[in-house]
């Protein structure tokens, strides 16, 4: 049996993040303050999700935005969101 069938299913980037930005505003932080730091990995899986609705990325500023929260992308090895 392969050792991909045994593992657990990994959990889409886009649903894992949008929890964690409404859990984070629910807490008061505002999602100007939120900063999303993805692997280079979850941000092509953020891009190429066909379950994503368009209007929830955006490209301004000269950056990526998910749910209008600027999104760093590379230079860290687990994705996560910071806020202060």
């Amino acid at each position: 049996m392969s050792p991909l069938r045994n593992s657990p299913r990994r959990v889409a980037v886009a649903a894992r993040f949008r929890s964690e930005i409404e859990k984070a505003e629910a807490q008061g932080v505002a999602r100007a303050d939120m900063t999303l730091h993805l692997t280079l990995g979850d941000v092509s899986q953020l891009q190429r999700d066909r379950d994503l609705p368009v209007s929830d990325i955006r490209f301004a500023e000269g950056a990526m935005w998910y749910l209008d929260v600027r999104v760093e992308q590379g230079g860290v090895t687990v994705s996560e969101l910071r806020h202060p």
